[in-house]
């Protein structure tokens, strides 16, 4: 009979165990090593979007309870469906700052409406009645067109929603455009104060969402986006309401090489449709919307002027706000 012995066979146990070991360790820190695979995301087409502008641009300035705005309405919920979303038409009678009974009408487009993981893309689709900041006071009571503040941040999402139709993310998208935003109090009104004129359609969809008990992980609202050398500061409200989704937003800009676009700098506090939208809903949601800390109004001068047109828009800008929320969305 052959004697075994146990001394050397533990020692071979235990180094085959110690190697085995080491060698998971060093599997383990390789792959610590190893980038993290990166997401394909959709390249931008700013073009595209540019020619979203225009289309909305050329049914005129669309203001609740005209027939610019009723045709630019269907043609909006016309390209959400035809781009693969779930289109819900939310129509709803809305007082205005003067009792006008407006007829407005919250367009929304979901993709995988199935999902309990979502993200809120919006912007406003309406336009002012007055251009009530315009340097000409007999200009005042036209409506303007709106193609930068409004029109612009309508054609970003569309594009977006063209991209989601070829490239579905991981998780749910709504692409809401909320009506009546700039119908609010003009600065030549003397009638009796009303709070809470502006964004009404995002009042209306806090209250009454589209799904019942709609939720979502945060929101991107989009105003002004599209003008020359745009400047995106950090929206007070948003900064102290979804802090951690706006860092997120402006890393992902910085990352991609638009932080002249994307100065980590605080702007000022914006009354826009994401306050209701935070305040109703709880969702936390950034608005990008263009400042101008160095102008009379912050928004530039052609804000709320009969200069608002398509010579204001500019692709460079649209292009960085565009492939910044596509990168964002898609690494979710």
């Amino acid at each position: 009979m052959k004697r075994i012995s146990i001394l050397p066979l533990v020692t071979v146990l235990i180094v085959a165990v110690v190697a085995c070991s080491s060698n998971k360790r060093s599997v383990n820190e390789a792959e610590e090593k190893r980038p993290a695979q990166q997401v394909q995301v959709p390249t931008f087409q700013a073009d595209s979007a540019y020619h979203y502008i225009e289309a909305q641009a050329a049914f005129g300035p669309r203001v609740p309870n005209t027939a610019a705005h009723r045709a630019c309405g269907d043609y909006l919920a016309a390209q959400l469906e035809r781009f693969g979303a779930k289109v819900f038409n939310q129509y709803a009678d809305l007082m205005a700052y003067d009792n006008t009974l407006l007829k407005a009408r919250n367009i929304i487009g979901a993709y995988q409406p199935e999902s309990r993981k979502r993200v809120m893309l919006c912007a406003h689709w309406d336009s002012r009645p007055y251009a009530d900041y315009d340097p000409d006071p007999k200009k005042h009571h036209t409506p303007i067109l709106g193609v930068n503040d409004g029109a612009s941040g309508v054609g970003v999402l569309l594009e977006v929603a063209r991209q989601l139709q070829q490239q579905a993310p991981a998780i749910g998208i709504d692409i809401i455009f909320f009506d009546a935003e700039d119908y609010g109090t003009p600065t030549f009104y003397r009638g009796s104060y009303k709070e809470d004129t502006w964004c009404l359609g995002s009042q209306y969809w806090g209250r009454v969402p589209h799904v019942d008990n709609y939720n979502a992980r945060f929101g991107i609202l989009l105003d002004m986006v599209g003008g020359r050398g745009a400047t995106f500061y950090q929206e007070l409200f948003s900064k102290r309401t979804a802090g951690k989704e706006m860092k997120k937003i402006w890393e992902t800009a910085h990352r991609l090489g638009y932080g002249a676009y994307f100065p980590k700098k605080e702007g000022t506090e914006v009354t826009d449709d994401h306050v209701y939208v935070f305040n109703l809903r709880q969702i936390p949601c950034v608005d990008i919307i263009n400042y101008d800390p160095k102008g009379d109004t912050g928004f530039g001068e052609f804000w709320h002027t009969t200069g608002d047109t398509m010579e204001q828009i500019d692709r460079a800008t649209l292009q960085a706000v565009g492939q910044t929320v596509l990168q964002v969305i898609y690494n979710e």
